[in-house]
């Protein structure tokens, strides 16, 4: 007889000698040396690659009491042989199937226990795939059992998301797209893992308006709020480019529907704090429970008013200011935060600053901005200041930004304060966000007025106040890429776009001779957008209007280039 085939009875004789032993056994006369033995006997088998002969014994009717009793134990050495197996279709599929069937067959508590206790183990690169692994068997025993299901299933959320916690949020297209330790696609799993839970509390809301046993909906609302925090409250949600179907765009769509289903979504919008707090014995315990809600809070706004996730679901209803008031209570939690990629989902906010169509509220939630920009430290506002930036696309924003970074940039200038980020290195990388054209000489210079105006008044000021022979700023180390990158194309732009208009006015005056009329009503298109109807004469004015704005950024401009020829001069003739 081979000794490979030896082996094989050896590992699986043994097995099979516990399991006819026990077959003569009740139930209650199982004793903790069987439990040992069966599980050593099984790990054996599995371990020396005998998974097929182990799952007919699992599959034998005969043996249904025993695995009834004792297979959980197996639960362990089996996820470790489905890893070691990975190259070894055959094995790895017997282990499977295996583990379906102890799901089916296992008492449902024991096998419980068993699962989450797998979950609480695993570490590192193996989380995410330990957790996919179990999580089809969790669910089924989840749904078997009768007794404390809400708490259960509130147990193994929990027990997920803290596991899935300390792994790093993939924030890049590319960190994305290759998904390298499986968050994403285990987020939506588990997501996928909870809808039949879901799918009850739904159920016996529809079929009681009085329906009280919150228990299970309670557990399903902790697990919305805790992904709310992680991963969505980090995670890059703007839709990407080249990316089909964002998997944390899915998942928050996911976590949104599970809010809207246990008809939760509206009320946890406008509540400061979801019922009655608790009490809590430690004080500080429950500020980091607070703090959390907020920080999910906060998400949840944002995710509905910036990403539009469930907006199908709002009532429109709500006045502007009631939605403002509601909504900066979420930009503070968000701007208080030094990290960039929630910093950014509070900026996104700030579009209620340049969006709502009420001016009073649009001046109201800038100045509330300015209160958050002198709370921080010169630290916290450069990171703002660069983010907001990058973020707001919108011309009058940054234009107020660029009024900011030239005040923190005097302060430093004339304090004794030691302030590096707004001089030096610091500042030479902040003015290469503000000094240049976004589109170079193609850049609309009216759409970008406010812009390129706050921009050249920042240089003027950098040109007066830093001597070359100091610069303390670095502009004049920098001052080459200045010219590249913002002064030349601001001069080609600015004669594209006089010839232009005077080109349109021309236009206009002939028209008007030829109709003999300057009350024709006709459209004209400004900064890409077309203009309600206006006569000639109107549209002549509208015009003049965009020239007057190009002759004075033209002043500005020939005003900084003569202070900086003025300086260049002056430091040559000192050398000569």
């Amino acid at each position: 007889m081979p000794e490979e085939q030896s082996q094989t009875i050896m590992a699986v004789d043994e097995l099979q000698a516990i399991i006819q032993r026990c077959q003569i056994l009740e139930e209650i006369d199982f004793k903790g040396e069987d439990f040992n033995l069966f599980q050593v006997a099984g790990q054996k088998c599995l371990e020396d690659g005998y998974a097929a002969q182990l799952l007919e014994i699992i599959q034998n009717e005969k043996n249904k009491v025993i695995i009834k009793n004792m297979g959980w134990n197996l639960i362990s050495p089996l996820v470790r042989c489905i890893f070691m197996y990975k190259q070894e279709d055959d094995k790895r599929e017997h282990c499977l199937k295996i583990l379906d069937q102890l799901a089916q067959l296992c008492n449902p508590k024991e096998l419980f226990l068993g699962l989450l206790e797998q979950i609480e183990q695993t570490s590192g690169e193996q989380v995410c795939q330990t957790v996919m692994l179990l999580l089809q068997p969790l669910q089924t025993v989840l749904l078997k059992l009768q007794n404390k299901k809400a708490y259960s299933v509130g147990l193994s959320l929990a027990m997920i998301m803290n596991q899935l916690t300390p792994l790093p949020v993939p924030y890049t297209k590319q960190q994305i797209q290759e998904d390298k330790l499986g968050l994403c696609q285990c987020c939506n799993a588990v997501v996928h893992f909870a809808k039949p839970f879901v799918n009850e509390v739904v159920k016996n809301m529809e079929e009681s308006s009085e329906y009280n046993d919150m228990e299970l909906k309670e557990e399903l609302l902790k697990f919305c709020m805790k992904s709310l925090k992680y991963p969505l409250l980090t995670a890059q949600l703007e839709q990407l480019e080249g990316i089909e179907e964002h998997p944390l765009r899915r998942f928050a769509t996911e976590i949104i529907d599970i809010l809207w289903n246990v008809r939760e979504l509206i009320p946890l919008l406008f509540l400061h704090r979801k019922g009655k707090s608790p009490h809590w014995e430690n004080q500080e315990f429950a500020d980091i429970e607070q703090k959390n809600s907020a920080d999910s809070l906060a998400c949840l706004s944002y995710l509905m008013f910036v990403q539009h996730f469930g907006i199908d679901c709002f009532p429109m209803v709500f006045s502007p200011s009631y939605l403002l008031q509601c909504n900066m209570m979420h930009v503070e939690v968000l701007l208080k935060r030094t990290e960039e990629s929630m910093l950014s989902k509070g900026l996104d906010l700030v579009k209620v600053m340049t969006l709502c169509p009420i001016e009073h509220l649009r001046k109201k939630s800038l100045n509330i901005l300015q209160l958050f920009i002198d709370k921080f430290d010169a630290e916290g506002k450069y990171t703002l200041f660069r983010c907001l930036l990058k973020t707001s696309n919108h011309a009058g924003v940054e234009g107020y930004i660029i009024k900011n970074i030239k005040d923190q940039i005097h302060l430093a200038l004339t304090k004794s304060c030691g302030n590096t980020w707004f001089t030096g290195h610091h500042l030479v990388s902040l003015l290469d966000l503000v000094l240049l054209l976004p589109e170079g000489a193609e850049t609309d210079l009216l759409q970008n007025s406010d812009r390129i105006m706050a921009s050249l008044n920042l240089l003027r000021y950098l040109v007066i106040k830093d001597c070359e022979s100091d610069n303390q700023t670095g502009v004049w180390t920098a001052l080459p890429k200045i010219e590249q990158n913002f002064l030349k194309p601001l001069h080609v732009g600015l004669n594209m776009s006089k010839a232009h208009y005077e080109a349109e006015i021309k236009n206009k005056k002939e028209n008007r001779r030829e109709t003999h009329s300057s009350n024709t009503v006709c459209s004209l298109t400004v900064s890409g957008e077309k203009m309600p109807a206006m006569t000639t004469e109107m549209q002549l004015q509208v015009l003049h209007s965009a020239l007057f704005t190009f002759d004075l950024i033209e002043s500005v401009l020939a005003r900084v280039e003569e202070l900086i020829e003025v300086k260049i001069k002056a430091v040559m003739d000192e050398n000569s």
